[in-house]
């Protein structure tokens, strides 16, 4: 398999390994719509007699709201058996209620005010609930709030459980529509926008999901809230799956941003790794981002290979010191294995380099002072950098930026991890900040890890 190939798996397992099946909400999700509407309004699960309350509240605003006398007449020869199947439980109430469905058929053409028709909605929503018929359940909840006599507290739940019921349908327009306004009032239940971005993602619209996700986080965090972990997620499977590499890497930085875990990082930067085309020289600054996140020791069983492409990408010939480091690290933390013969022979050249190049440095420093261009001292800068000489290498990478003649982007991006490494944040947040063109997702990245140490995390 190419390394492309490889990396796109990795990634792809990381993925579902960390945030499980997606598409799916369960039924604790969904079974919330089958509640009782007494739940649901706040209007009594008897009948229609128990509008008073609501009746009162419009009232009190200046409206009025009353039964037409068709529906009366009909729900008073209703009501008893409505009355008497919402006491049964099991079969029992399911055989009642299939028998109440052809008289609330009957019933339907009575239905003439808004007051009439959220009590019709609260009985089909009730027998739907008994029978198992979703459909019923939906319409009756669409009919409460087509009714405009929901009190003002419970539109939104009621909203919510329309669009659950659609999604259960499979009827994902239906969903966007009912979950919109819901999403947008910063509803308290999470899967909501999750539900929401999923709908948009299976009428094709991947990216819609992403911007409601998005407005879902700002109204949160507005609100004085968190968003939860679940909605990076969901937004990573929708940019994956939709083949959004761009939005999948940036809603990798994101969760990282948000939820600052080692593996949460080890998917972030896997994500940028999969979403640009690297080369080993991007790829070794990869792997020392993943080194000072603590993704490479998130999980010992899935990043034995993000060692492996480390020490590949660092070189024992060019970066001896850092090869040796790394390699001793995964050692230790369980992810390499020691009767690796790629691990032994990597370690064995570079042992046998170290002192030589050490041995090198203070003539190559002295050759960068004299040199015309910036390559001798961008050589330089990344020497001391790979043994951890952070003050030396800043003060390289300054001089070959200067001088000019090299990759700029390259060089101001371990120009600011040289600056991290000495704690000087801002410094190295306004390096990265210059970095452009392929390598700029990873700067992005490692700004985050920036700010994050900025503030102490």
């Amino acid at each position: 398999m190419t390394p492309a190939g490889q990396t796109q798996v990795r990634v792809e397992q990381e993925i579902m390994k960390m945030r499980g099946s997606f598409g799916k909400f369960g039924k604790s999700a969904v079974a919330r719509a089958a509640l009782g509407v007494a739940l649901a309004t706040g209007v009594a699960a008897g009948g229609f007699v128990s509008t008073a309350a609501v009746a009162k509240e419009k009232e009190a605003k200046g409206g009025k709201v009353s039964n037409s006398p068709e529906f009366v007449k009909a729900a008073q020869a209703f009501q008893p058996a409505f009355n008497a199947a919402q006491a049964l439980k099991g079969d029992e109430q399911k055989a009642a209620g299939q028998a109440l469905v052809p008289q609330l058929a009957a019933i339907a053409p009575n239905v003439k005010t808004p007051a009439d028709q959220i009590i019709f909605g609260q009985w089909q929503q009730s027998v739907g609930n008994w029978t198992g018929d979703n459909a019923l359940v939906r319409t009756g909840l669409q009919a409460m709030l087509d009714s405009g006599q929901l009190p003002a507290d419970k539109v939104s739940l009621v909203q919510f459980f329309i669009g659950a019921k659609a999604y259960e349908a499979k009827d994902y327009a239906g969903a966007v529509k009912a979950l919109q306004p819901v999403v947008a009032a910063n509803y308290s239940d999470d899967v909501a926008a999750e539900m929401l971005a999923e709908s948009y993602a299976q009428t094709g619209n991947p990216k819609g999901g992403l911007d409601a996700l998005k407005q879902a986080i700002a109204a949160r965090k507005a609100a004085g809230g968190a968003a939860p972990e679940s909605w990076y997620s969901r937004a990573n499977r929708v940019a994956y799956t939709a083949k959004l590499n761009a939005e999948s890497a940036e809603w990798g930085a994101l969760l990282a941003e948000a939820y600052p875990t080692p593996m949460n990082w080890l998917g972030a930067i896997q994500l940028v790794r999969n979403a640009s085309a690297f080369t080993a020289q991007e790829n070794l600054d990869l792997g020392r981002l993943m080194d000072r996140s603590g993704a490479l020791k998130s999980d010992p069983r899935y990043t034995e290979r993000e060692y492996v492409d480390y020490i590949q990408a660092a070189d024992a010939r060019r970066n001896p010191g850092e090869v040796l480091r790394v390699a001793q690290d995964g050692l230790t933390f369980g992810a390499l294995k020691p009767t690796d013969t790629f691990v032994t022979d990597a370690m064995t050249q570079a042992k046998g380099r170290i002192a030589a190049d050490k041995a090198s440095l203070p003539g190559l420093a002295k050759d960068a002072a004299a040199a015309a261009n910036g390559v001798t001292a961008n050589a330089a800068g990344d020497a001391f950098l790979q043994y951890g000489d952070a003050a030396k290498a800043e003060e390289f990478y300054k001089m070959a930026l200067s001088k000019g003649g090299i990759d700029k982007d390259r060089a101001l991006t371990r120009l600011g991890i040289a600056q991290a490494d000495q704690a000087k944040w801002a410094d190295a947040k306004a390096s990265f900040a210059q970095v452009t063109g392929l390598r700029a997702p990873m700067a992005r990245l490692w700004t985050v890890w920036v700010d994050q140490k900025a503030a102490g995390k």
